[in-house]
């Protein structure tokens, strides 16, 4: 098997993983915000405000968080999956 056919069958698929874990970020935001909004207490807002404090949950808020956490999905599988396959084509495995 050539070097090319080995680096390509070990490689990550960046776009397949880009929307993984964009998919994985922003369901988790889901269900973090269904729990806020099950739970009536504060229990969910305070952890929220001392990483965000100008954070709210307002329908613009949401929005901003959802296209965060798909960003940051696809900066993920960017850097670390783009990392990998260069490391993994380099070492020949």
């Amino acid at each position: 098997m050539s070097q090319q056919a080995a680096s390509t069958t070990r490689a990550i698929p960046i776009v397949t993983l880009g929307t993984v874990l964009s998919a994985f970020f922003a369901v988790t935001l889901a269900a973090c915000l269904l729990l806020a909004l099950i739970i009536t207490d504060t229990s969910l807002h305070m952890p929220w405000l001392a990483f965000f404090p100008w954070f709210e949950w307002t329908p613009t808020g949401i929005l901003i968080a959802f296209v965060e956490a798909i960003l940051y999905g696809w900066y993920v599988a960017l850097v670390f999956g783009g990392l990998y396959n260069f490391i993994s084509a380099r070492m020949g495995r």
